[in-house]
């Protein structure tokens, strides 16, 4: 469906890349869906100081309109957000929702109703912490350009829609992979606020090696004393040069940066690296390596994803995909 000049979806955003990429996917979507233009607001305060909008620095935004340009309406849904719309998730749940951070149906009350999203107001707000694209599948396959997508072509079409990176993402990942044999394995690490099992990851790439032993190793992870111990184990292991988080930290919630936004950057620059890669060993309790084997198109059959079988993660993720 055309978008209508007067009709906007504005989608924030909460958490880590993966999270607010993979989410703001399904909102794109639903913006196609109901004629709307989606317009993506990342002025949270995650990457980049609070009210400054890090989506429009970070990618190429097929729009012109800002988020900020909506602050002032009033006609929008869910109606809560009404004098409010300079504001985050975050702070709505903390003000009117206290002790639903962790509420896995919380979303419901700041965004647009799935099921029914074709709404009345001219401006309208969709906000999940993680994608909910499982729940819009089958109306989305109906119609044009959707028919017959399934949940990951779907997610494809809307990164390509609205996250192509910056020129300078762009220009790292492709000098990074340059005059670089094939294939390649990429490795993704989490190991500050959240930890993956360091022995089994190495286990799952020492696999792999011995299918494809020619293979270089492209590792992206969030710890340096992670990087020493993978480098020092493997070799033929290259990386990006960024800074490093120590083992409780998440770069992007606690570390003072001097360069917020080239450390957003070299971020995507990890992501977009994995996504270019041949295999990929992984976690699916980490957002950022899924949603860069989707942008990848990495088949499954070249991924091994340590937690596939881990029923507390699996489970998870299927109540977050489906609340």
């Amino acid at each position: 469906m055309t978008a209508a000049p007067d009709r906007f979806l504005l989608i924030k955003a909460k958490g880590g890349f993966g999270n607010r990429i993979l989410s703001a996917a399904t909102g794109v979507v639903i913006a196609r869906l109901t004629g709307r233009t989606a317009v993506v607001d990342w002025r949270d305060g995650e990457y980049l100081p609070h009210g400054e909008d890090a989506y429009p620095l970070l990618f190429e935004s097929p729009t012109p309109h800002r988020a900020a340009d909506f602050d002032a309406r009033s006609d929008v849904t869910p109606a809560l957000w009404r004098g409010r719309l300079s504001e985050h998730p975050t702070h709505l749940i903390s003000d009117l929702f206290p002790n639903d951070h962790s509420n896995p149906f919380i979303y419901r009350k700041l965004s647009i109703d799935l099921a029914h999203p074709d709404v009345r107001e001219p401006l309208a707000v969709f906000w999940s912490y993680l994608p909910k694209m499982a729940r819009i599948r089958r109306a989305a396959a109906k119609v044009s350009p959707f028919r017959g997508m399934s949940r990951d072509a779907l997610t494809r079409w809307a990164l390509r829609e609205y996250f192509r990176p910056n020129a300078r993402v762009r220009a790292e990942v492709d000098a990074l992979f340059a005059d670089r044999a094939r294939p390649i394995i990429g490795v993704h690490i989490r190991y500050t606020d959240r930890k993956v099992s360091l022995d089994r990851i190495m286990q799952e790439v020492q696999r792999v090696q011995a299918r494809v032993p020619s293979a270089q190793i492209f590792l992206a992870t969030d710890n340096e004393g992670v990087q020493e111990q993978f480098r020092a184990r493997f070799r033929d292991v290259f990386v990006i040069d960024k800074v490093l988080g120590d083992d409780d930290n998440s770069l992007h919630e606690h570390v003072e940066l001097d360069d917020p936004l080239r450390e957003a950057e070299n971020a995507l620059i990890d992501m977009w690296a994995l996504a270019s890669c041949d295999w990929l060993v992984h976690s699916r309790h980490s957002t950022f390596s899924v949603a860069a084997a989707l942008i990848g198109g990495i088949p499954t059959s070249r991924q091994r994803d340590i937690d596939r079988r881990n029923v507390r993660v699996v489970l998870k993720r299927w109540v977050q995909t489906w609340a």
